[in-house]
């Protein structure tokens, strides 16, 4: 299955964004049970993160995106990318 790259920025205050972070990791959670192997995280220096995840096809990429509760409730602004991974 092809990977795919959310990278995405804040768009709200820090305590908006944190009431959302329990649904966000549980949204992954369940990617993860699902086989997406998704991992996520943020940047140690600058806002921001990263989610990791596979999908069948760029359509169904942005079906898990948009069912993101970070993407949904507008915390972030992102974009997404097909990883053509060239080692692993």
């Amino acid at each position: 299955m092809p990977w795919f790259v959310k990278i995405e920025a804040g768009r709200v205050d820090k305590a908006t964004f944190d009431q959302y972070v329990p649904a966000h990791k549980a949204y992954v959670q369940d990617l993860i049970a699902q086989g997406h192997k998704a991992k996520t995280g943020y940047w140690a220096v600058k806002g921001g993160g990263m989610m990791l995840f596979e999908a069948t096809s760029m359509d169904e990429a942005k079906k898990i995106v948009a069912a993101d509760p970070l993407i949904y409730n507008g915390c972030v602004n992102y974009e997404l990318f097909e990883w053509k991974i060239v080692v692993e």
